[in-house]
């Protein structure tokens, strides 16, 4: 959603003081955090939002209407029964797209100005690392959808997806159903779940410190099987709250993804040592 861009005004500064550019993982000193940590990040993220709500909300309702167009696009196709893939999808590569929402967060933080411009041209410390990344987990959502492909056609066949009014009972109290929601439910949480650990604290530590993104992936490992309780409710938080969210047609998705967003900037924070 954000377009990153190197910062200017970093560039003009370097010839004078000097950034530090940070070689690696063993540069940053994981913190443990705990068990409660979440909550006070959600917490954190509520306060952020409504400290700017009209950034934050203008970015939520950019979310809402790319969701509902793609959505609609796959109806249109005749490829509805994606759209179960795609909702899931969204929270693979959810952390690229509120990269404008950790810098809201980041410069409320330093009590600096926010406007709608500066999230949607995020001036980060590792553009083309950020990039790298992100095309990453664009490879491990087409690779998602592939798979959500291969198990409807499993499980339902040639039969084609249940209209709209069935659906639900369709997945429910059949047993093709039952199956592709226990059999989906398992490959999507492993998937999610490793998503989830090389991503949480990448993201927002490549927009704010100049590293390689390898290095930056290393440190999110880190913290996550260094904070495994309290990152694993983090992980449920953030499932949860997006499922509400995409279950209102994606209008939830207005408040759950600026929140989930300015949450995540907390919980980077709590994380890293700075």
């Amino acid at each position: 959603m954000a377009i990153a861009t190197p910062n200017p005004s970093e560039n003009s500064v370097r010839s004078e003081k000097p950034q530090k550019k940070y070689g690696g993982a063993k540069d940053i000193h994981v913190l443990t955090v705990s068990l409660d940590a979440p909550w006070n990040w959600i917490s954190a993220g509520w306060r952020d939002m409504w400290a700017m709500p009209g950034v934050s909300l203008s970015y939520g309702i950019l979310f809402f209407l790319i969701s509902v167009s793609l959505a609609g696009a796959l109806f249109v196709a005749g490829l509805s029964s994606l759209v179960l893939a795609l909702g899931a999808g969204f929270m693979l590569v959810g952390p690229m797209l509120a990269v404008g929402l950790y810098e809201a967060s980041r410069r409320l933080e330093r009590q600096n100005p926010v406007s709608f411009r500066d999230v949607l041209f995020v001036e980060t410390a590792a553009p083309m690392q950020l990039a790298f990344l992100g095309g990453l987990l664009m490879l491990v959502l087409l690779g998602w959808i592939r798979i959500a492909s291969l198990l409807f056609a499993l499980f339902f066949g040639l039969n084609g997806f249940p209209p709209l009014a069935d659906f639900l009972p369709t997945l429910m109290f059949t047993g093709h159903g039952l199956g592709l929601v226990v059999v989906g439910t398992i490959i999507g949480a492993v998937i999610a779940y490793a998503v989830f650990a090389i991503s949480v604290i990448s993201v927002p530590l490549l927009m704010d410190r100049d590293m390689d993104a390898v290095s930056a992936v290393i440190v999110s490992i880190k913290a996550v099987t260094e904070n495994a309780r309290p990152m694993l409710l983090w992980a449920w938080i953030i499932a949860l709250v997006m499922a509400l969210g995409m279950a209102t047609f994606f209008v939830g998705m207005i408040i759950a993804f600026p929140l989930i967003g300015h949450a995540t900037w907390h919980a980077y924070r709590s994380l890293v040592k700075h």
